[in-house]
């Protein structure tokens, strides 16, 4: 009686362990893995697999999770460095980086501390970027220096299984002796351009007063070749009359002549008086027989 006893007692034992046998694998087997989270296995010290988002299987006692590694975007504190422009000048500038991990399997066997990795490599990144450029290119050129580090920070932390999202450069600073020699230089660039602008207004004041004068002289060159042009068709008509009428034609001018004279003497200002000599008188009754006479 007391064998059969043992017997079923021990049974029993045997069977709670294989069923505590089989819930400890499944505990060790099964693995339920974040969406936000990839998991690193490793079989006897090395990489085995990695388990994804979701319902996963190991084999208990021989596979275990070394490390549980967030796919989340990350931000790297903001970091400044100093660096040498091209032109030799010593500028502060502030960075930010945005980056992911992807391959967690390259990340967890090729780099200890990934942030202080990717801080040293920017500052690197930077520095050479910057020490290929002149100031001016660096104030001008910020969004084309931003690309350029971000493309070869992304160069090197490929092979850490990282992606970097975003690469920002912040800030540019100077130092106070920097910023007053230019603060002076773009005051006297300043005072040139106006000296430049008034030197360029005087010019055109003078181009156009030149260009006055000379279209005045050229109107009053045609109003002189105008009256010669009457003079001379005058003198023509003159002539052509002297030589149809002969004699009289050139007294009837000669009297036209001495009318309009004593015509603008009697038009002065003020009152005066006015002695007609008797040749004056003549030649009135001449003219005027002669007028009469065309009459």
């Amino acid at each position: 009686m007391g064998g059969e006893i043992n017997d079923i007692v021990g049974g029993n034992l045997i069977i709670l362990l294989i069923a505590l046998f089989i819930i400890i694998s499944l505990f060790l087997g099964v693995r339920i893995v974040p969406q936000s989270e990839k998991h690193v296995v490793e079989r006897f010290g090395q990489l085995k697999k990695v388990l994804g988002p979701g319902l996963n299987f190991i084999v208990p006692f021989l596979d275990s999770v070394k490390h549980k590694v967030s796919v989340l975007e990350r931000q790297l504190p903001n970091s400044r460095q100093d660096a040498i422009t091209a032109d030799n000048v010593l500028v502060q500038v502030e960075t930010s980086v945005f980056y992911r991990i992807m391959a967690p399997e390259r990340t967890v066997y090729r780099i200890r501390d990934v942030d202080a990795a990717i801080s040293t490599t920017v500052a690197g990144i930077v520095r050479s970027e910057l020490g290929s450029m002149e100031l001016d290119e660096v104030q001008t050129n910020r969004a084309r220096l931003t690309n350029n580090i971000r493309q070869s920070l992304e160069n090197v932390v490929d092979d850490w299984g990282i992606e970097v999202t975003r690469a920002e450069l912040l800030d540019v600073n100077l130092d106070e002796a920097t910023r007053a020699a230019m603060l002076q230089q773009l005051n006297a660039e300043r005072a040139r351009r106006a000296q430049v602008t008034e030197a360029e207004g005087l010019k055109r004041a003078v181009e156009l007063k030149a260009d006055g004068d000379l279209y005045a002289a050229e109107q009053e060159a045609k109003a002189r070749r105008v009256l010669a042009e009457a003079e001379a068709y005058a003198t023509s008509v003159i002539a052509t009359a002297i030589k149809d009428n002969g004699l009289e034609a050139a007294q009837y001018q000669v009297a036209l002549k001495q009318v309009e004279a004593l015509t603008k003497v009697g038009e002065g200002a003020g009152k005066q008086t006015v002695f007609v000599p008797a040749q004056a008188l003549d030649a009135f009754a001449d003219a005027f027989k002669m007028l009469k006479g065309r009459g």
